[in-house]
């Protein structure tokens, strides 16, 4: 049985020679269903957050490596999704962060692991105090694990606050305060120890994503030296220099995994420039190298408007944002 793992001493990794992209495409070429895609990369993308970096204070989950088992589990969803559709259901996703979790969920049922997804606990009918993201069995215990996926771009200091989502509503800093401070902490309210069977030995956050940077990676502590990344840049600054090839505009919902679509479904440089310009929000997007009948992503980035930084230095200033 797969358990998410304790965080252990280890020599720093080696940031590979090339992009997680190759890696993702050499290991899984044959996966192109784009649930059963991400729910791979939910499984084996580099931990965001190194876990055995001190400034965690083992506070911070990882999956560790995926088993042979896992694997044939994945190319068997490949060949037939149908349990993997059936457990995402019907309706529309509007959230990145409640499509990763119900990805995971199905994994942690599969895996007989999972006691409980989204358990809310609350004081009376209008009074939520919080909610479990994942409670885990492992073994004879009970773990709490809060997930989340996160997009950062790095503007200004080289530190967790650095690190703002594109939106500019928080940074990597704010988010893993809140988790520490509050979201970690649920299992010690009284009334959430009234509802669990038995109390949680352990309680860790586990952090999957992608960081950008403007002028290539720069390291900093707590945050993995193989984690998955990519660029940005301005409109202004895309206009002038990205290359002639194939690209897409990547919706939300397909942020997580290496995109592989059918060659038709690629734009030119023209079309991209076109398809941004103007836009008042960052947009994600990939670079794609044709093989054969696919398109497959090269490296990514965010476009953001030309003002998008004045933007960000001025929620600084007016306190929304630590500085």
């Amino acid at each position: 049985m797969t358990a998410v793992a304790e965080p252990a001493a280890a020599d720093a990794p080696v940031v590979p020679a090339v992009s997680y992209q190759s890696l993702f495409e050499a290991r899984w070429p044959h996966l192109t269903n784009p649930h059963v895609r991400a729910l791979a990369w939910l499984l084996e993308a580099p931990d965001l957050l190194d876990p055995a970096s001190p400034h965690w204070q083992g506070r911070i989950a990882t999956l560790g490596a995926i088993s042979p088992a896992t694997q044939e589990w994945l190319n068997a969803l490949e060949c037939d999704p149908s349990p993997l559709e059936a457990a995402l259901g019907s309706k529309h996703y509007s959230r990145l962060g409640l499509y990763a979790e119900k990805l995971m969920a199905f994994y942690f049922a599969e895996q007989g692991q999972l006691y409980a997804h989204g358990l809310q606990v609350r004081a009376d009918r209008t009074d939520t105090i919080g909610e479990f993201d994942f409670l885990l069995h492992e073994g004879e215990q009970l773990v709490h694990i809060e997930f989340a996926t996160k997009f950062y771009l790095l503007d200004g200091a080289g530190n967790l606050n650095g690190l703002i989502g594109p939106n500019l509503a928080d940074t990597l800093g704010l988010k893993m305060r809140k988790i520490f401070d509050k979201q970690l902490s649920l299992s010690q309210h009284p009334v959430a120890q009234a509802l669990l069977p038995q109390p949680v030995a352990r309680t860790q956050a586990l952090v999957k994503g992608w960081l950008f940077y403007p002028d290539g990676v720069q390291p900093m502590p707590g945050i993995s030296q193989q984690h998955c990344h990519g660029f940005w840049m301005t409109q202004t600054q895309a206009a002038q220099t990205l290359p002639p090839q194939h690209y897409a505009v990547l919706p939300r919902l397909q942020w997580l995994a290496p995109l592989k679509t059918a060659a038709a479904n690629g734009m030119g440089r023209e079309a991209l420039l076109a398809a941004i310009t103007g836009q008042q929000v960052p947009v994600m997007i990939v670079a794609l190298q044709e093989k054969g009948e696919w398109l497959i992503e090269e490296r990514r980035g965010f476009i953001v408007p030309d003002g998008w930084r004045a933007q960000a230095a001025q929620r600084r200033h007016d306190g929304v944002l630590p500085a």
